[in-house]
């Protein structure tokens, strides 16, 4: 369903158990990231109508996924503040193509990675967290993570000409992340 390669660390949720405010923060960017991916594509591709009336309410949900995270910071008493990313969406980013339509099918492909990646997490933290309030926010985050993932993966269809592009490539890509997921960051991140 997910089209991921490989499963998260165990450590990866030790860091986020120690490290909980940072891996808040950084949620929070990553929605609003998420949201600028959307938008970005609704303004690149603005000749592709089915793509607009698709991303537009992902633009909208993932501004509201992030404004929830901006309240739970603040009723935790945390301070939404700048960080340094981790290197996995830039490093995700460098395997996109340049020419078209080549550069769409990956552009879309990258961003259901991404939501897929941060699906499989919000699952684990779902299970796993002992603050059952933050458990329960992240079980309410996972339905539209796994959306979002099918839509870009059907999105990217819109430009794959003979209907053999999206499935091989999606591998490839899944193969790239899988190994970049794999590699790890030494920053408490979603992504890291």
């Amino acid at each position: 369903m997910l089209n991921l390669k490989s499963s998260t660390a165990p450590w990866w949720l030790e860091t986020v158990e120690t490290h909980l405010e940072e891996v808040l923060v950084d949620h929070a960017h990553c929605e609003k990231k998420a949201a600028g991916t959307a938008l970005n594509l609704i303004f690149h591709y603005v000749d592709k109508l089915p793509l607009i009336r698709e991303l537009t309410p992902i633009v909208n949900e993932e501004l509201a996924h992030f404004q929830l995270v901006l309240d739970l910071l603040e009723e935790r008493g945390m301070t939404f503040r700048r960080l340094v990313p981790s290197s996995y969406g830039r490093k995700l980013n460098d395997l996109v193509r340049k020419n078209e339509p080549q550069r769409a099918i990956d552009r879309l492909l990258v961003a259901a990675l991404i939501e897929a990646r941060s699906c499989e997490r919000f699952q684990l933290l779902r299970d796993r967290l002992k603050d059952q309030k933050l458990a329960h926010f992240y079980g309410s985050l996972y339905a539209s993570e796994a959306r979002h993932h099918a839509t870009y993966v059907n999105l990217a269809r819109l430009f794959d000409r003979d209907g053999t592009e999206v499935d091989r490539r999606l591998d490839e890509l899944a193969s790239a992340e899988a190994a970049i997921i794999d590699e790890g960051d030494d920053l408490a991140r979603v992504h890291s």
